[in-house]
This record gives C-alpha cells, sequence and structure tokens, in this order.
C-alpha cells in the first residue's frame, strides 16, 4: 500500500477487527497485514506518541488508531499484564464483554482502558481512552455461559482513540443491524403513514447507534463512552486474563 486515495477513511467493525485483522495476525497468513496494523508495545510508549507510529489508513486519521500489542514476558508465563507507561498507566474500566459476529458467535474479548498520567493510585484521568481486544480460538462456542472460550493471548488488537464531546466520524457509522431495521422502519413507513400528536416524535428516531455493536446486553448508549456487560459466570472464567 504505497499512498491511500483522497476520501479513503478505516473504519472496520468490531468483527472486521477480530474476525479478519486479528485472526489473520494471529496465525500468520498474511505478510501485508503490517502495513494496515502494525505491531508496537504500546506500554512502552504514552499514548499521544502512537499516532506518528500507526498503519498507512491511520497515520492521517485523527480519530482513532490501531495496533497488534505483543504478549508481555510476564504475561506468559502466567502472570498479569502490566499497563504502565513512561508518564501513566492504563485503567480498565467496566466488565470484559464478549464480541459476538453477525451470527450469534463468540470472536472474542472486549476491554475498554482510560490513559491516567501520573503514578497509581493518584494518576490524573485524561482524553485518550483505548479498546482492547483479544480474540477466541476459531470455531469456539460460548452456548454455555461457565465454559466460555478462553482468549488467545499472543497478540491483542488495541483501538486507541481521544474522548471529545461530539460524535466523530466511527460513532456515526452504523451497523449492519441499525441498517437493516432502519430500511424496514422505512418500508413500514411508506405502507402505513405514523400519525403522531404534535411536538411527537417517534421512539425509533431516538434510537442511536454505537461503533461496531456486537455485544448481546448493553447498559446504555454514550457513543464512544458505552459500556456493555456480560454474565457472571463468563467473568468469572475470563478473570485471569485481567
Amino acid at each position: 500500500m504505497s499512498s491511500v486515495p483522497p476520501g479513503y477513511r478505516f473504519y472496520p467493525t468490531e468483527e472486521e477487527l477480530i474476525g479478519f485483522y486479528l485472526q489473520n495476525k494471529l496465525e500468520n497468513r498474511r505478510e501485508d497485514m503490517e502495513q494496515v496494523i502494525p505491531v508496537a508495545d504500546i506500554y512502552c510508549f504514552d499514548p499521544w506518541q502512537l499516532p506518528p507510529m500507526s498503519g498507512e489508513p491511520c497515520r492521517r486519521d485523527g480519530e482513532q488508531w490501531f495496533f497488534f500489542c505483543p504478549r508481555q514476558e510476564r504475561e506468559a508465563r502466567g502472570g498479569r499484564p502490566t499497563r504502565t507507561t513512561p508518564s501513566g498507566y492504563w485503567k480498565a474500566t467496566g466488565s470484559p464483554s464478549l464480541v459476538y459476529s453477525s451470527t450469534n458467535r463468540v470472536m472474542g474479548v472486549k476491554r475498554t482502558m482510560v490513559f491516567h498520567q501520573g503514578r497509581a493510585p493518584v494518576g490524573t484521568k485524561t482524553q485518550w481512552k483505548m479498546n482492547e481486544y483479544r480474540a477466541v480460538e476459531e470455531g469456539a462456542s460460548s452456548i454455555i455461559p461457565s465454559l466460555a472460550p478462553q482468549p488467545r493471548s499472543e497478540y491483542s488488537l488495541c483501538r486507541m482513540y481521544t474522548k471529545s464531546g461530539c460524535l466523530r466520524s466511527f460513532d456515526r457509522r452504523p451497523s449492519s443491524s441499525s441498517s437493516a431495521a432502519a430500511a424496514a422502519t422505512n418500508t413500514d413507513a411508506r405502507r402505513t403513514p405514523e400519525v403522531l400528536p404534535s411536538g411527537c416524535v417517534p421512539a425509533s428516531a431516538n434510537r442511536p447507534s454505537s461503533y461496531g455493536d456486537s455485544s448481546r446486553h448493553s447498559v446504555g448508549q454514550r457513543g464512544e463512552d458505552d459500556l456493555w456487560l456480560i454474565t457472571d459466570d463468563e467473568c468469572y472464567s475470563l478473570q485471569d486474563w485481567f
């Protein structure tokens, strides 16, 4: 990939990030993968140092940057990962969530983190955020919550971005399910016009879409600050990862 044409944007869904990019990296199927998403030990750098190190599709993007992060040595020995950087640390928020494919298959696990400047536990919260994705074995299933598949740890895929007070391009991207629902709503509207009292709007008009929405249960729709929950059994089976 020698150059990126004008207007090109790299906005993959969570299903594409895990099912194509991360799985291909884990299986070493494509040699050109790192041109799009490079390998970087993100915990050796502060977040504002990473955008110039991102792949060509994201290098000129002011909204989000992607990296493959290799497994740490202490994690390979069974320890917990270290999330400290030269001037701060990444702190996990909420609970880990399972990521589902469009066919309702468990693809991976997602963790959201916020960067704090300073040393724990008195660091100052910043606008930098990160979604960390780990893939499960291809073909794994999670029909029984207590047998939730364990994530692979050779590499994780990290999506970094900065918190803002407005919707960005990736926040506005509709999911495939939202697009289908919108099309069905428009078809129904043409068949039967909806008549509402003055000042009222249809309930469907207030339904926001979320970037890469592939989790099952949500506790709210807040754009980039969405938190997703999983069952207690699933969280218990994943606790060793965190």
